[in-house]
């Protein structure tokens, strides 16, 4: 029997365990917390029978994976859920940019930049599928689709303060922008309006959905389908030395670069553990999760129906925050980013309390304490929040990094989002799943295409291993 052992549980993890299950690879995933998933996560907290996601929650991405599609997680009780409206970015004196599952209503919301955003994304999103093809798999390589990865790729080149000065309007300016922030980089930086376009283009497709009951169920799925493929999952087992690992024929690590040259040591070829110590981090994520009395008292109406919030104010404001962030400094006002996951899942609720996901970005290891601004934000463009909140809860990036290694100094990410780790992963090469010992591979949202709970990193690098198992 040909085995695997896979290190670490989240859902590239999974996702490479069930890829080399159903092709009859016997599979062992050990995982160091008490529990697979990574950060796909749910518990219950605060109130009984509030639900609160603890990292990853909303899942254009995961809606839209070639790879989690083949599956039939359905079988397994996930299933995808969507609120009225997608995101909302409100403005100071109440307007707002507001982003609708369709490209036209979203267009037309803009008024004079409506032919600016169909133009964009009409096209794109409806050959989405196909587009995903290519934007989900390592960028250097011959593409499935090359001329709709052309038409889609070219903006994306440039960076997001660029493509936001063709609008118009501070609403779609600032929507834009706050949607392109999300790969934590500063907006002026070439490329930045790469992850930008494809959440949009994937949202428009897909929406923004939460998996109904957490995002756990995506984690449960995955794992109901491995056990019954035949695959192991052994928790609460940590792997700190090459010694510690099973007799297998591949073994893949679903692992910050630096834990797997931390693990290896000097069996890695001394290029890739250079490569992997140098691997940059980005800005972190400092978490507040609430539990309020009613909903968000948005002054602006569509925010009240909105899964997520985009909280900062204009474009000007937002290129400023992610500018000093990336520079190690803490700003007064940061971006904050809130999901409202019960509107599109109200079981998360506990009657007429529900629980409200926030956090803001903040420099790498940032040791401060951001909760007062984080609720300072959000009663900035919504008077009275401060009088629904029941109870909260921190976790600043240490905290972070304590429930997941992989987010090394509160990188949410799994390591910045520039140029060369965009395109490349972990260290410039063709090939970013093979770490340079035969039969060995990462997996983590280190490697393309990146961060979510797509499990593409985990599938194209389970591939790579079966291609030699075949030789």
């Amino acid at each position: 029997m040909t085995t695997a052992t896979v290190v670490g549980g989240g859902p590239n993890g999974l996702a490479a365990a069930v890829r080399l299950a159903r092709a009859g690879v016997q599979v062992t995933l050990l995982e160091a917390a008490d529990e697979v998933g990574g950060g796909t996560r749910t518990h219950e907290a605060l109130v009984p029978g509030l639900l609160h996601d603890r990292c990853s929650a909303t899942h254009p991405m995961a809606a839209g994976s070639p790879f989690l599609a083949e599956l039939g997680l359905e079988r397994y009780g996930l299933s995808w859920r969507t609120a009225e409206i997608d995101c909302v970015h409100p403005l100071d004196g109440g307007r707002a940019g507001v982003l609708h599952r369709s490209v036209d209503e979203t267009a037309t919301g803009f008024g004079p930049d409506g032919g600016r955003w169909r133009a964009l994304f009409a096209g794109p999103s409806a050959r989405y599928d196909e587009l995903a093809q290519d934007i989900l798999s390592p960028l250097l390589r011959v593409p499935r689709h090359p001329l709709t990865l052309t038409r889609f790729g070219v903006p994306t080149l440039l960076p997001a303060s660029a493509l936001a000065r063709t609008f118009r309007t501070d609403e779609a300016r600032a929507l834009f922008g706050g949607i392109a922030a999300h790969a934590f980089r500063p907006l002026h930086l070439p490329l930045t309006s790469a992850i930008g376009l494809g959440i949009l283009t994937a949202g428009h497709r897909y929406g923004w959905p939460v998996a109904a009951g957490g995002s756990q169920s995506i984690t449960n799925a995955l794992a109901a389908l491995l056990t019954e493929l035949g695959g192991k999952i052994e928790t609460g087992t940590r792997i700190e030395a090459a010694a510690q690992l099973p007799d297998s024929d591949v073994t893949l690590f679903d692992l910050a670069p630096d834990a797997v040259a931390d693990i290896l040591g000097d069996r890695l070829p001394a290029r890739i553990v250079r490569a992997y110590r140098r691997f940059r981090q980005g800005p972190a994520a400092f978490k507040v999760d609430f539990a309020i009395q009613d909903g968000v008292p948005w002054t602006s109406a569509p925010a009240r129906r909105a899964g997520t919030v985009h909280v900062i104010g204009d474009y000007a404001e937002l290129a400023a925050t992610e500018r000093a962030v990336h520079a190690g400094r803490m700003p007064e006002r940061p971006f904050v980013l809130v999901g409202q996951q019960y509107l599109a899942d109200p079981q998360r609720s506990a009657g007429d309390i529900h629980p409200l996901w926030a956090y803001a970005h903040a420099p790498n290891g940032y040791t401060g304490d951001a909760t007062a601004a984080i609720i300072a934000q959000i009663e900035r463009f919504a008077p009275g929040f401060r009088d629904r909140i029941i109870a909260h809860s921190t976790r600043n990036p240490a905290q972070l990094a304590a429930y997941n290694p992989n987010y090394v100094g509160g990188d949410i990410m799994t390591g910045a989002k520039d140029i060369r780790q965009l395109v490349f992963g972990p260290r410039t090469t063709l090939s970013p799943y093979s770490i340079g010992i035969p039969g060995m591979y990462i997996c983590s949202a280190a490697t393309p295409p990146g961060p979510g709970a797509h499990g593409m990193c985990g599938a194209h690098a389970a591939d790579l291993a079966l291609a030699r198992l075949r030789r």
